[in-house]
């Protein structure tokens, strides 16, 4: 067992700001240093703050050993001190022409603010940038060290002059215990310093800016073995010192502010939570890098908007104290050449140096789409590869995560899903009723409303079903908190009272217009159509059961609906589900042909989805009864790329008339099954007209038992 601890007596008591980078950066700067020996030129990457002081313990290293090499820098600051003062950059291309022509041989060019020398649209080198480049392939004997920032990038090309390339970010963990002072460490402890505790904050940052923060808490009293509080008001501050600009600190409880979703948060807490809550209590180095080894850096979050694929990313940060950037997937995009991909590279920078630090994306699958499949100027390419780039440089000691938010995973390119990458794959769907009651209970107790419990079990059935039918958006979490925003709206407006079922009944409309009052001829009508999909779905032996019809909508768009269960085999749809569901489909056109001897417009939907239903089941899936097992139209990869296979016209003839059969086939079905229960059909339109909404259990007792999985509608082959 190897303990991480050290002992307080065995830091240094005094430290310089050149010694601590010295200390923290030695293994970069021998490479730095036999590499300039070597006659190789170099381009450092790290921050502006530490560029100077790499660039003296450098210097210095040259000067003393033998043979001793001089460093000249070319920093642009004669130009601000010349009597026709120029700019900075003109300053370091004049610098840099005297040393390059005139200067004395074998010395060590610097330039410290190489990103200076840079484009000015990203798509073409501006004036400067060329004669420097020029400048230097005139004279390829020349030794260059140069430095830029990770939030910047220069052009390749000039990139391209240095024969080596050495990134510096944050700090090794093994220097941490070197660069913290003794009386720094008995702010964290009162014989040991854990140094592993502290890296947690201070991983991204340079030495320079870690050792200016050590200063600002040397007036806080030592730690005290009876409030060990204190070390952790420490390690707060800490946090709250290295924050970014456009870096958030989130407030969000895994337990207190997200209802529901217990399968989601047990998966966190296992996969995530648990591991690192186990690493930060241990002392022994080697398990600790065995933790490191299996925490998960990359997840994806798939489910339909609003359900809080975002605000799980942020109670997994306030879990870890961890600092949080959103970042919209559409807008990381530009047209300007490699302005995305430096996009990308900034916001790992500045994660990096908050972390520990979590990155959402979001709608990642706006750029993070399967390579070969873009329609557009192909950027994505680019940026896939780079945030592949990204993720593939973590240390493993960092602490940074990315999560991508998506409703679409199957799109998403395979080389995320990787282990190593977006490897942990969480599904957050619309809450169920359990999710829905503790959603509820948090907006009633955020929101001090005074609802007794029939009225809260009412708000719990009503957003079970659709805010949009027509486009199958249910409620989520997002539209429960608009319905308790409006209740308190409402009780702030009449004054403080127990909230009623018709304040409830207001607060579910989706959309701020006059109420649609339907005559009773058109009632009647919705009634119907309704009814003929309830019945065949309730007799069809493979069709999912009815939960709820009601022709209450009150809406233009969406006349009424019949919502149905998820099916017990989520997973696997065969071909006698497809043909129910076809059936089920056609069932509203058939009943309003039976009863008023006419059809509406109202279902062109139906035979819409109906007509594709069948479609792919002849052309895509091999499930027609004369073309046999033969794939006419697909997809290829995981649902990505259409495509169309050249057929003769005598089999696009086959395809129509065999779409043609089937479909006729499932009318005469739907047909067969409303006339069989005529009288129970009859009496379903009857209730509906009156109580206008039905719920499982008032349908069962219309028409009795269902025959699920029975064969007395099995369905038979097209003649």
């Amino acid at each position: 067992m190897t303990d991480s601890r050290v002992l307080i007596e065995t830091l240094p008591a005094e430290l310089g700001m050149d010694e601590a980078v010295e200390i923290t950066y030695r293994r970069d700067l021998d490479w730095i240093e036999e590499k300039l020996r070597l006659g190789l030129s170099v381009l450092v990457e790290c921050d502006k703050q530490l560029s100077l002081y790499l660039y003296r313990s450098l210097r210095n290293r040259l000067k003393r050993k033998s043979p001793p090499l001089k460093c000249t820098l070319c920093s642009g600051h004669s130009a601000l001190q010349a009597q026709m003062p120029t700019t900075l950059m003109q300053g370091i291309l004049n610098e840099l022409r005297e040393q390059i022509y005139n200067g004395e041989q074998g010395q060590i060019l610097v330039i410290p603010h190489l990103d200076v020398l840079t484009t000015t649209t990203r798509s073409g080198l501006n004036l400067e940038s060329r004669e420097a480049i020029a400048m230097v392939f005139d004279n390829p004997n020349v030794v260059l060290l140069g430095f830029k920032d990770p939030q910047f990038e220069i052009p390749e090309v000039l990139a391209n002059v240095f024969a080596t390339h050495r990134q510096v970010i944050g700090i090794p963990r093994d220097a941490l215990a070197r660069i913290i002072l003794q009386r720094e460490a008995r702010k964290f402890g009162v014989r040991h310093l854990n140094p592993f505790a502290l890296y947690k904050y201070v991983s991204g940052l340079n030495a320079v800016r870690f050792r200016q923060i050590m200063g600002h808490i040397q007036g806080r009293v030592d730690f005290d073995e009876s409030n060990p509080a204190t070390a952790d008001a420490l390690y707060n501050d800490i946090r709250q010192m290295t924050v970014t600009g456009e870096m958030e600190l989130p407030n969000v409880d895994l337990e207190r502010d997200i209802g529901g979703y217990d399968a989601v948060k047990k998966q966190l807490r296992e996969e995530v939570l648990a591991l690192l809550q186990l690493k930060q209590s241990l002392v022994d180095e080697a398990e600790i890098r065995r933790i490191e080894e299996i925490v998960p850096k990359g997840m994806i979050f798939l489910g339909p908007p609003g359900t809080g694929k975002t605000y799980f990313a942020k109670a997994i940060a306030t879990a870890l104290n961890a600092t949080v950037i959103i970042v919209s997937g559409p807008e990381l995009k530009s047209k300007w050449v490699g302005e995305s991909e430096a996009n990308l590279r900034s916001i790992f920078a500045k994660a990096r140096q908050s972390a520990p630090s979590i990155i959402v994306f979001d709608e990642i699958d706006s750029f993070a789409t399967a390579r070969g499949t873009y329609t557009g100027s192909g950027v994505e390419h680019s940026m896939v590869n780079q945030l592949l780039t990204e993720m593939d440089g973590f240390r493993k000691d960092e602490l940074v995560f990315v999560v991508g938010t998506t409703n679409f995973a199957e799109s998403l390119d395979p080389a995320l899903l990787r282990p190593g990458r977006f490897e942990l794959l969480i599904h957050i769907p619309y809450p169920d009723p359990t999710d829905r009651r503790a959603i509820c209970s948090i907006y009633k107790n955020k929101f001090s409303l005074e609802i007794p419990d029939e009225i809260m079990d009412f708000i719990v059935e009503k957003t079970g079903g659709f805010v949009d039918p027509h486009a199958g958006i249910r409620y989520s979490g997002d539209h429960i908190y608009a319905v308790f925003r409006a209740l308190l709206r409402e009780q702030l407006r009449e004054g403080r009272k127990p909230v009623a079922r018709d304040a409830v009944i207001r607060a579910l409309q989706k959309k701020q217009k006059d109420k649609v009052e339907f005559s009773a001829a058109e009632e009647r009508t919705i009634a119907i159509h309704e009814a003929g999909h309830a019945i065949c779905a309730h007799f069809l032996p493979y069709a999912a059961a009815v939960e709820k019809i009601t022709i209450a909508t009150e809406d233009s768009d969406v006349l009424g609906y019949v919502q149905r269960s998820v099916k017990e085999n989520k997973y696997i749809t065969t071909r006698l589900e497809l043909l129910d569901d076809i059936c089920m489909l056609l069932g509203g056109r058939v009943a309003e042909h039976l009863l008023i001897g006419d059809v509406s417009a109202g279902a062109w939907d139906d035979l819409q989805k109906a007509t594709m239903l069948a479609r792919s089941m002849i052309e895509e899936l091999g499930m027609g009864d004369t073309l046999g097992l033969r794939v006419i139209s697909g997809r290829e990869g995981l649902g990505r790329t259409a495509f169309r296979e050249n057929v003769a016209e005598t089999t696009e003839t086959r395809v129509d008339e065999e779409l043609a059969r089937l479909l006729e086939a499932q009318r005469h079905r739907a047909e067969d099954i409303i006339l069989e229960h005529r009288d129970a059909f009859e009496r379903l339109i009857d209730t509906l007209l009156t109580q206008k909404t039905l719920d499982k259990d008032e349908v069962l007792n219309l028409l009795g038992p269902t025959q699920k999985r029975n064969a007395k509608h099995q369905p038979q082959p097209a003649p």
